[in-house]
């Protein structure tokens, strides 16, 4: 066992993790700071306002981004970040919210939920959960159609995206037209020394996931838990009548083969709408590489908009 496998070691880690990216977000310019990820896209001009959701983990901070339609109560999307379950990184998802409100006409939400080593498994789950039923029953008070819901998330914001649509199944509802699994970790029970990449140096190292897993989920044997490995062997519940899903993995990620097990699975309970594979690209891949973003935002905003109508 490896010194970052120990939770107290993991920890440590993850909170380094934390004040560095923190760091970042607080600087006025420059690569990671807050001004960069809104200066991305100008095509896509940042209409925002700020809410909080209460929930039984703790205030949940959402931004609330709005499309430019005549329509009074567009549907609502929410969408989770990603960051390993340890960074609240929810700037950088900025570019895509402001894209997908845009280009599906529809509410996005940002999910500032909480992270791990201080919130480990499974509050950030639950937390997330209770966001997603919140703003269905909550859209006449605040101008979306909370009936007309999706949702989604980038790394572990897909993750908790997956985790959600499990627990909609599982509590009856609220009712979900689509979630989106972008490169999305979906197997933590398998040690992440264990995955392959198909490149010599992924972006997403096995050190780097294994600070991510124990820190998240500090006792291994909860890590084949449905909400957070649904994509494990060990998971044979019958999915029928899940959330239909768009599942998107990259072609050299760490995480890619647990995409493609689970996307398998779905297709197997008639839930696959599509599955994505982006070729000659990694893990956050659409951070840096503006064309494929927009390639791939399109896509997730086309699924959007039709889950809506059709």
């Amino acid at each position: 066992m490896s010194l970052l496998a120990r939770p107290a070691v993991a920890s440590f880690a993850a909170k380094s993790m934390q004040r560095l990216a923190l760091l970042a977000d607080r600087r006025t310019s420059g690569p990671g700071s807050r001004a960069s990820w809104h200066a991305r896209f100008p095509d896509y001009p940042r209409e925002a306002v700020e809410l909080t959701v209460p929930t039984s983990v703790a205030p949940a901070p959402v931004t609330v981004y709005r499309p430019a339609t005549d329509e009074p109560t567009p549907p609502v999307h929410v969408n989770f970040h990603g960051g390993g379950y340890v960074l609240a990184m929810t700037e950088i998802d900025d570019p895509f919210c402001r894209f997908v409100a845009a280009e599906a006409g529809a509410v996005v939400i940002n999910v500032d939920y909480v992270v791990a080593p201080q919130h480990p498994f499974p509050a950030p789950t639950r937390q997330a959960f209770e966001v997603v039923r919140w703003v269905a029953e909550h859209g006449a008070e605040h101008g979306w159609d909370g009936g007309r819901l999706t949702v989604g998330g980038q790394s572990a914001g897909g993750g908790l995206a997956a985790a959600v649509a499990r627990q909609t199944l599982q509590e009856g509802g609220p009712s979900i037209a689509l979630q989106v699994l972008h490169y999305a970790p979906l197997d933590l029970a398998t040690h992440a020394g264990d995955k392959r990449a198909a490149t010599a140096k992924p972006v997403l190292r096995p050190w780097m996931a294994e600070i991510f897993d124990t820190s998240y989920v500090p006792d291994p044997h909860r890590r084949a838990d449905p909400l957070v490995s649904p994509a494990h062997p060990s998971d044979t519940a019958d999915l029928a009548g899940i959330a239909p899903a768009l599942l998107i993995t990259a072609a050299h990620d760490l995480l890619r083969a647990e995409g493609v097990r689970y996307a398998d699975r779905l297709r197997a309970a008639g839930a696959l709408v599509d599955h994505h594979d982006v070729a000659d690209a990694d893990h956050g891949y659409d951070g840096k590489d503006d064309a494929k973003a927009r390639e791939v935002y399109a896509l997730v905003a086309g699924h959007v908009r039709r889950a809506h109508t059709t």
